[in-house]
């Protein structure tokens, strides 16, 4: 299960955000060489010592931007308003609908076109969706403890976030949320990719 937050625990999440945030916006604005930590510091308000307590580099920095939060009382929601009779698919359908807002959805792809102009982010795109995973993981633990065999968490988690990869680095044109095409092409819409490769799992591809 989930641990429940302390309200400690949350203003460190809060803090690590923040850091974060202003570390991707330097990343956007000025190139991943145009900043040093110290910009990072002073935009978000911290110490350089607050910094080091929470990133080892602004690369980690800029990379924890690209993983939602998801918090434990929305988690919970969440699968209290499952259905009895859902699948731990069913659930992982519903958590990638709340995870994957438009705004998340830009992000991460504006921090795969970074990683793409600066090589030393590149490492960290594993990390991001090591995190997607395992958040992923601990939300279906309540659904697969005792019916599904030990692996399977983390098969299916790793099939549905690894369709998501050709999305970001641009091998499949998808449409995100809020985007419109400039001119007719063969686009598809984000919400139709989605239920696409969903209905791929529910068949067994």
């Amino acid at each position: 299960m989930i641990a429940k937050q302390t309200l400690r625990d949350k203003k460190k999440e809060a803090t690590a955000s923040a850091l974060a945030e202003a570390a991707f916006e330097l990343a956007l604005e000025k190139g991943l060489d145009g900043f040093v930590v110290d910009d990072v510091v002073q935009q978000a308000g911290y110490s350089r010592r607050t910094f080091a307590n929470y990133f080892s580099c602004k690369e980690e920095a800029v990379a924890a931007v690209a993983v939602p939060y998801t918090s434990v009382d929305e988690y919970d929601k969440l699968i209290k308003s499952m259905p009895q009779d859902a699948t731990p698919l069913d659930l992982l359908y519903s958590l990638m609908k709340m995870q994957f807002t438009a705004e998340f959805l830009l992000k991460l792809r504006q921090f795969v076109s970074l990683s793409k102009q600066h090589p030393t982010l590149e490492p960290y795109i594993l990390g991001v969706f090591r995190r997607l995973q395992i958040s992923a993981q601990e939300a279906l633990e309540p659904f697969t403890r005792g019916r599904y065999k030990a692996g399977y968490t983390h098969l299916l988690a790793g099939a549905v976030y690894g369709a998501f990869v050709p999305i970001l680095d641009g091998s499949l044109n998808v449409l995100l949320p809020g985007e419109n095409e400039a001119e007719p092409t063969d686009a598809i819409p984000f919400e139709q990719y989605l239920n696409a490769m969903f209905e791929y799992l529910r068949n067994g591809f």
